[in-house]
């Protein structure tokens, strides 16, 4: 009997990869790792060189701008697609402020999963524009 992999589950919760296919979201399972962190970890630092992608799969994260809380982003969010598209510096300092559960995709692999899923790029460019614009 076929099971399906815990990670297209965890995965197929995830907006940016809404309507993936299995396969699609397998891509995304391997080309990135699982990380486990405690509150009060710092994912990234405002102003640094972006060298990963986040997709967050359960937890919360404080995203901080100039020392002030901006945002908050949980379950099914994803982190840092501006510094990798944009090749500019973080735009944000990310803070766990629960247990976090995540994916990371490097830079490497960010770029294989755009090459191999091309409709992601489309969707975190809307993104990305979102964002800065706020």
């Amino acid at each position: 009997m076929f099971r399906t992999p815990l990670i297209d589950t965890e995965l197929a919760r995830v907006p940016l990869l809404e309507g993936l296919s299995s396969r699609e979201l397998n891509t995304v399972a391997h080309l990135s790792t699982r990380i486990d962190l405690p509150a009060g970890s710092v994912l990234t630092r405002e102003g640094d060189y972006g060298t990963e992608f986040i997709i967050v799969i359960d937890g919360q994260v404080d995203v901080v701008q100039r020392g002030e809380v901006i945002a908050t982003r949980s379950a099914g969010a994803h982190l840092g697609e501006i510094a990798l598209l944009s090749a500019q510096p973080r735009t944000a300092t990310l803070v766990t402020t629960t247990p976090v559960h995540a994916r990371v995709a490097s830079r490497q692999e960010f770029s294989s999963l755009l090459a191999t899923v091309p409709n992601l790029s489309e969707r975190l460019n809307a993104t990305m524009a979102a964002r800065l614009a706020a």
